[in-house]
């Protein structure tokens, strides 16, 4: 990933974590006509020596981190052993467990291998809320370590590589799984969730033999910002009070994260705590190369979403348009490959159903809320993950 300025947010890093890595300067917000994107599986050009690999992750059982938080973000490390660059051509990630909320797979490189596996604490795996940090640095600095090799959430199924194109697995790599646990519904009286059994497969192919384009992904992201809903009132439903407890939850650096990305896309001050603002959109200067395609991410707020090519100038483009977005069903949607420069600007917009917290049985049970970008499934996040060639 590129070491300028973007935010690469995790998804939590929910994540995502999400990691968010700070790109250019975001630019302002603008807005489009939706228009659907079609989701297109490729398949690969035939290639020599494919190899297919399945590695089990190890097994963990997640349990609440304290009182008021309801999510765990867990890392472990993994080897595939590959001794020469690979090229990952797709990706499948298996759930063990009904409270997996998302799965990132990351990059070590070789000089991170022995840090990396310091962590580990002897293949138990540690907490990981936000990006997996090898030397205890949290900084936007730090997170720009760790790309990504693939994501997963509910409904992406196997995740092939955009045609022509592949993510590089250098020789001597590992790959640290992050893994978002959710206990708001399947939580014992202990705390704890039922264990877990994860397992990821990957496709490859040896760079020497392939064609194939290397592959990175870019993260664009704006900040939620979702008020309580018109006649709905409560003690969090203050920014400054959910911000308090956010802390309380995850620490003051997601604290520090949320007020750096809505300064950064021009929500600096307190954003507004009355219902009607439940859209929000971010614009960032684009990465120079070839975009090729875009997984919407929000959580279970999340309503639609908006992939913008230099909104408000005579060459804007809907890259994508997403306008029933589903938590449950989350996919990538290949895009016609699209080439940007350092001039072009992509901007993200996400509408929110802010009544769904009180409706949905995962949320009923939580009190009304201001929500922010937060690691929890609860909270909220708006992020366009795009996938890039540099041609």
């Amino acid at each position: 990933m590129h070491r300028t300025a973007k935010l690469y947010i995790t998804a939590t890093i929910t994540a995502i974590s999400l990691v968010v890595a700070l790109s250019t300067t975001a630019i302002g917000a603008a807005s489009a006509a939706p228009r659907r994107a079609t989701h297109h599986v490729h398949r690969h050009p035939a290639v020599t020596a494919a190899v297919s690999e399945t590695l089990a992750i190890p097994a963990y059982t997640p349990k609440k981190p304290n009182a008021i938080t309801n999510d765990i973000y867990h890392c472990s490390v993994i080897n595939p052993k590959v001794t020469k660059t690979m090229m990952i051509t797709s990706s499948t990630f298996d759930p063990g467990s009904v409270e997996d909320h998302h799965a990132i797979l990351y990059l070590v490189e070789p000089s991170q291998v022995a840090a990396a596996n310091k962590l580990n604490n002897g293949g138990k795996g540690w907490t990981c809320f936000g990006a997996p940090s090898f030397n205890g640095d949290n900084s936007i600095a730090a997170f720009e370590l760790t790309p990504w090799l693939a994501g997963w959430a509910p409904g992406h199924g196997t995740d092939v590589e955009p045609s022509g194109s592949a993510m590089p697995l250098p020789a001597g790599a590992e790959i640290v799984v992050q893994i978002h646990y959710n206990l708001l519904v399947a939580c014992g009286a202990n705390g704890e969730g039922p264990t877990d059994h994860p397992s990821v497969n990957l496709q490859m192919v040896p760079q020497s033999t392939s064609s194939l384009k290397p592959l990175h992904i870019n993260l664009y992201a704006a900040p939620p910002d979702v008020p309580c809903p018109s006649g709905v009132t409560g003690a969090l439903c203050s920014r400054s009070a959910a911000i308090k407890q956010l802390g309380q939850q995850f620490g003051q650096t997601q604290v520090g994260f949320v007020n750096v990305l809505e300064a950064i896309c021009g929500r600096a001050g307190t954003p507004a705590e009355t219902a009607g603002s439940n859209t929000t959109s971010c614009t960032w200067r684009a990465t120079p190369g070839v975009l090729r395609r875009i997984t919407p991410h929000m959580h279970l707020l999340g309503a639609s979403m908006t992939v913008t090519l230099n909104a408000g100038r005579p060459s804007s483009r809907v890259l994508l348009s997403d306008p029933n977005y589903n938590f449950d069903l989350q996919v990538g949607y290949d895009i016609t490959p699209t080439a940007v420069n350092s001039n072009d600007t992509v901007t993200v917009s996400c509408t929110y159903d802010a009544s769904l917290r009180s409706l949905l049985p995962q949320l009923r049970n939580l009190p009304p809320s201001f929500i922010t970008w937060g690691d929890a499934s609860s909270d909220e996040m708006c992020l366009a993950s795009v996938g890039e060639t540099a041609n």
